[in-house]
């Protein structure tokens, strides 16, 4: 289960192809690399447990040094190429990275991060250099293409996107490995999603992000081929399906409302038959959103519900989710617990916090608080959301707990609010939270991007109001309703609502 058994077996195979410039790289280039960028670690005394750190965009360059650090037993971090350099800069410094990647394309931020790295004497550049930094190119064009003698199996440390507070680095907690170990996630896409040899994926996000990364490597590892976006465009995402008959994918819920949102004429252009399963999660999905996708695509969509914590994971597929609506899965790593805020286990259908036990242990890295306040007192762990279990052991969510509006003493969870919304014919996309309130503490209020910004005003401000009192109780529906061109979403799908919850607080010293 790694690629250099590819390498021996079907050498010129690609193991990944870069979708808008065609390169593509094969099985047999993918290990050369991968072994001279393990010789360049080792040559600058990299051992195994030390980290090192990714600033880049989807580039094709990407797994040669995933796959590098992996079969050095390095950890290897990263970054958001959305990040400003202080930001860069503070995930640096936090994972303790000893060597730091970056591209000519992020140039402007890699030199202001430059004088802030004084800690990293290893700091190279893709496509070209800038000061302070070396060639990559350069650093592995005459490293032999054999393996180091102590091949061990590395891992990545990601850190949380940090839509409630400051990234948080999550550090699994396993014990060494060879490098062609058999880990959990590989069980589940040979199992559950039918994932082999044969398997040409299409991954439209960043890779920087838990799920495209640790999925491409797990395609990787069984021999399948990757088709790698590097911008997703909802038709040129389509009409990719198409031309490299994609079986298998993972999305967003904000993409499948990209592709019904296109005109009917565009969206059904392309064939995409030969999909046979299609995998989405990081946010939840409106029901209606969903609904259309089954009805378009068949019952090939899973869902599951995890994070980069890899604590515990449910899942469910399309006969499941419509027998039960709403749902994000049933618990398929660890086992599901809702409990009150003394951590007191919770009835079937009652909300509260979702936690997992006996999931995969996992720290905070540098963060000792942080970790407490992830663990239960038997030590069951969670992410933070809020949700309860259905009659038949089914997972509901219904917020982050973070997001929770308490208006007049009444809890109110947005996310019902914002499903509703995002099913409006003249609404792209929306977020509701809670904003200071004199008499009640909080209201409700919902930030949208309209489809057209012509319409924003009063006029549309009103029909979304009614629209939302028609499906909902009127303490669930927004008060007022702002707009704005664009909302700070994370590319990912998961929405920056902190950094719009925060403009309405400013001046107070407290935000609830």
């Amino acid at each position: 289960m790694h690629p250099y058994v590819y390498a021996r077996k079907n050498p010129d195979k690609p193991a990944y192809i870069m979708a808008s410039s065609g390169e593509t790289v094969t099985y047999s280039q993918l290990d050369s690399q991968s072994n001279r960028i393990a010789q360049l670690f080792r040559s600058l005394g990299l051992k195994a447990g030390d980290h090192i750190a990714l600033f880049l965009e989807n580039h094709a360059r990407y797994f040669e040094i995933c796959w590098g650090a992996q079969r050095s037993g390095l950890i290897y971090t990263a970054i958001s190429s959305r990040l400003t350099a202080e930001e860069v800069s503070y995930i640096v410094d936090d994972c303790g990275a000893r060597l730091f990647v970056t591209s000519k394309y992020l140039a402007d931020k890699a030199a202001a991060l430059a004088p802030r790295m004084k800690g990293v004497a290893n700091r190279f550049m893709l496509d070209g250099t800038i000061a302070g930094y070396e060639s990559w190119e350069a650093a592995i064009a005459h490293r032999p293409a054999t393996p180091i003698a102590d091949q061990t199996a590395g891992q990545d440390m990601l850190y949380s996107s940090g839509t409630t507070g400051r990234p948080k680095g999550v550090l699994p907690v396993v014990e060494p490995q060879p490098i062609d170990f058999d880990n959990p996630l590989l069980a589940i896409t040979r199992k559950l999603y039918g994932m082999d040899e044969n398997t040409v994926y299409l991954s439209p996000a960043p890779l920087y992000h838990a799920a495209p990364l640790r999925f491409n490597m797990s395609v990787m590892r069984l021999g399948g081929t990757s088709v790698i976006m590097e911008q997703f465009d909802s038709e040129e995402y389509l009409r990719l399906v198409e031309k490299h008959r994609i079986t298998h994918t993972q999305v967003v819920p904000t993409m499948f409302v990209r592709f019904l949102k296109l005109p009917d004429e565009a969206r059904l252009r392309h064939d995409v038959s030969s999909l046979k399963c299609a995998i989405h999660a990081a946010a939840p999905c409106p029901i209606p959103i969903k609904e259309k996708m089954i009805e378009w695509w068949g019952p090939i969509v899973w869902e599951y519900y995890g994070g980069t914590e890899g604590n515990g994971l449910t899942m469910c597929n399309s006969a499941e989710w419509m027998a039960h609506k709403g749902t994000v899965g049933h618990a398929v790593v660890g086992k599901v617990r809702i409990c009150d805020d003394n951590g007191t286990e919770l009835p079937t259908g009652v909300s509260g916090t979702v936690y997992f036990a006996d999931g995969r242990p996992f720290e905070y890295h540098n963060d000792p608080k942080k970790t407490a306040e992830s663990r239960h007192a038997k030590g069951w762990t969670t992410l933070g959301d809020v949700g309860y279990l259905d009659a038949d052991g089914f997972l509901h969510l219904t917020d982050r707990k973070a997001f929770m509006i308490i208006s007049g003493g009444v809890n109110v969870y947005p996310q019902e609010c914002e499903n509703l919304l995002i099913g409006h014919p003249k609404v792209m996309d929306c977020a509701v939270f809670g904003v200071p309130n004199d008499d009640f503490g909080e209201e409700v209020k919902a930030v949208v991007q309209p489809r057209e910004m012509k319409d924003a005003g009063p006029a549309l401000a009103e029909e979304l109001i009614a629209y939302c009192k028609l499906h909902l109780a009127a303490l669930k529906c927004p008060r007022t309703v702002d707009f704005e061109a664009e909302l700070p979403r994370h590319p990912t799908g998961k929405l920056y609502k902190r950094l719009l919850r925060d403009r309405y607080w400013q001046g107070r010293t407290s935000k609830i």
